[in-house]
This record gives C-alpha cells, sequence and structure tokens, in this order.
C-alpha cells in the first residue's frame, strides 16, 4: 500500500496577505486570469510578472495553448510560478516547472525524465480541480481530438495555498459544474483497486461535504452559491488528494473525447457520463457496496438500492445534465469516442472496478444520448 500527502496546504484570507506572506515580486511568475487577479489588486499593480492565460488561447489546456504561453516566457529565469484559477490554469502552469527549450509534446514524451526547475505555487480559484494536490496535468492535443494525462512526480506543488475569498465571484455554473467534478473525484478514487483506507477516508469526508451543501441548496429551491464555500474547497481538495492517490476511472476517461471533440467543459463532461457509468458497473455485478453505505447516510437513504436515484436525483436539481444529443453527437460519435477512450484512456481505465470493453464504453456513449 502506498499513500501520500503532497504538497504542503496552507490557507490565507485574502490574496494580498498571499503576496505578503509569500514575498511575491522579482524572480516569480504568475499564471491566471485578468478576471481573477485584478479585481485582487484594488487598482495596484501586480508584483512580479503577470501571464494572462485567454491572451493564448480560450477554453481548456491545449497542446497549442501550452506552446504559446511557452513562447512568450522564453528565456526567463523564474524561480517561482505561481497559479492562481482553476484548473486551466492549474495546469497550464504545472508544464512550466522544467524551464525552457521544450513544447508541450517533449514534454508529455519526456516528462518522466525531466528534471524540475522551479518552484510550484498552486492557489485554486474554484471547487472542483483538486489539480493543486496531484502530480496531474491534462491537456486536449489537436489533432488528436481528445484529452492526455501527464502524472509525474515533477508536476506536484510545493505549496498549496487554499483562500476561499477567491470563491465568492463564481458564476453558479462554475461553481456546480466544478463541484459535481470534485464529487466525482471522490466518488471514482472510492471504487478504485488502488484504494486504500487513507484514500477513502479523504474521499468519504468530502462526498459528506458535498452532499450535505448540496442537500442544504436544495431545500433553497434557489440556484445560488452557498454560504459555504470555503466547506467545498475543503471538499475539492480532499477529493484530490483521494484521487491523486487512488486514481480517476471510466468517468474521466470518458469525458476527455468529449471535452476534445465537442469543446465541453470538464466538469461538465464528467457529468454527462457519470449517471450511465455508474448503472454500467452496476450491471456488471461490480462491488459499489463500500460506496453505497457512504451514500447511504448521506442522502438520507433506507436501503443501499435507494442510494443512486437519490443521488443522480439530487444533482439534477443542482445542474441540468446535457446530452450528447444536443452537442451534435450521434451514434457514429460514440463508435469513435469509444474507440479513442480504448487507445488513449488506459491510464485511467485501469481504475475501473470492473472491466469495460470498447464496446461496453460505447454502450454507456449511446445511453447519453
Amino acid at each position: 500500500m502506498s499513500f501520500s500527502v503532497r504538497p504542503a496546504i496552507q490557507s490565507c484570507a485574502r490574496l494580498s496577505d498571499f503576496f505578503a506572506a509569500w514575498d511575491v515580486g522579482e524572480g516569480d511568475l504568475i499564471v491566471t486570469n485578468a478576471y481573477v487577479l485584478e479585481p485582487q489588486l484594488d487598482g495596484e499593480k501586480a508584483p512580479c510578472d503577470v501571464l494572462y492565460q485567454e491572451q493564448y488561447g480560450t477554453g481548456e489546456p491545449s497542446d497549442e495553448m501550452v506552446d504559446a504561453m511557452l513562447a512568450a516566457i522564453a528565456g526567463k529565469t523564474y524561480k517561482r510560478i505561481i497559479a492562481i484559477g482553476g484548473g486551466t490554469v492549474i495546469d497550464l502552469a504545472k508544464l512550466f516547472v522544467f524551464g525552457g527549450g521544450l513544447d508541450c509534446e517533449a514534454i508529455f514524451s519526456m516528462g518522466a525524465e525531466l528534471p524540475k526547475a522551479r518552484t510550484l505555487v498552486l492557489i485554486p480559484t474554484t471547487c472542483g480541480t483538486g489539480s493543486e494536490v496531484t502530480g496531474i496535468s491534462i491537456v486536449e492535443f489537436k489533432k488528436k481530438q481528445t484529452k492526455l494525462g501527464l502524472a509525474v512526480p515533477a508536476l506536484f506543488a510545493d505549496e498549496a495555498v487554499l483562500i476561499p475569498a477567491l470563491l465568492k465571484t463564481l458564476p453558479y455554473e462554475v461553481f456546480a459544474t466544478s463541484s459535481i467534478d470534485a464529487l466525482i473525484h471522490a466518488v471514482e478514487s472510492f471504487v478504485s483497486p488502488k484504494a486504500t483506507p487513507f484514500t477513502r477516508a479523504f474521499g468519504r469526508q468530502a462526498i459528506e461535504i458535498i452532499l450535505s451543501g448540496y442537500r442544504d441548496l436544495a431545500k433553497t429551491g434557489v440556484r445560488r452559491l452557498p454560504e459555504v464555500l470555503d466547506d467545498f474547497l475543503t471538499a475539492s481538495t480532499l477529493a484530490g488528494i483521494a484521487f491523486g492517490n487512488a486514481g480517476c476511472a471510466a468517468v474521466h476517461a470518458l469525458s476527455y473525447p468529449i471535452g476534445g471533440n465537442y469543446h465541453v467543459p470538464h466538469g461538465k463532461a464528467n457529468y454527462i457520463v457519470f449517471e450511465q457509468v455508474f448503472r454500467a458497473y452496476r450491471e456488471k455485478k461490480a462491488d459499489l457496496s463500500p460506496l453505497e453505505n457512504v451514500l447511504m447516510p448521506a442522502l438520507d437513504c433506507a436501503d443501499r438500492s435507494q442510494v443512486w436515484d437519490a443521488l443522480f436525483g439530487l444533482l439534477a436539481v443542482i445542474y441540468d445534465n446535457t446530452s450528447l444529443a444536443a452537442l451534435g453527437a450521434d451514434a457514429d460519435a460514440c463508435g469513435e469516442m469509444a474507440a479513442s477512450v480504448t487507445a488513449n484512456q488506459q491510464r485511467l481505465l485501469v481504475n475501473n472496478p470492473v472491466p469495460l470493453t470498447t464496446e461496453d464504453i460505447r454502450d454507456i456513449y449511446t445511453r447519453c444520448l
């Protein structure tokens, strides 16, 4: 059994407190979005160089975006990379720790051999990615029309800093899809063959916090940011520790071609296939009872057989799911995406509680039309 918690996790009340306490200045590079950083500066100049992600492409990380940003900082001798943002910003910033002279393709092909040249500090601004505590970066490779993951120790941050105040301006949709993503991290890692008592302890806490928050929101009948955003941020980090050790599985594997083909945000793509992946597990007699035993009290269910309808019914109150057909997919696309998953996502599929064939995956996609 192997389990580790990296990086060191700290917290601050405000971003200005972080700048002061971490002595941010010359030799640092902030990777962020203008809409995240500029309201926090109160009209003042940033304390160091800043790379705004949106100036190099839109959407989630792609090889083209990575290469454009690497070109922009070529020749710079930064000692510390500070990412302030959601999953896109964090996954991009991780790839800057190796120094110069490389493009995205080279980083992904040589990542395990490359030394870490820069200190990495990650500050999440959503409550879903968990990427601040994982050694993984996910990038869409345009020509392959899918996303690939690089998982190497050098991608772990040296420090993760949680600043709940940064979540207060999240659009509701981003809150909903990112927190559903965090829930899926916790759920998938809970049923992974690599799960341990330690990963399940972190995953269980994340599940209980998120579902408790969702049930409180559902009672109000209003889709709005919850008052306990700091709890959701904590849950996201807990889930990140869980899946960083035990791994995610088919939900994430199937979501990547959806994101690559239809440019759907990651959390939303996961949500599209979440229910049908777990329905397929149940049909294949996967032992989901440890997870169901956690979901029962969290959802106030009297019996394990009730938890799945209760879970997906609650999620429907929090956010409306999308069909693949609404994105423009058809039966042929389902087959093509299934083949892509089998060819490119074995890193994730090995974490399924039961094996899924290409035909099984095609059938899951078809159910999501």
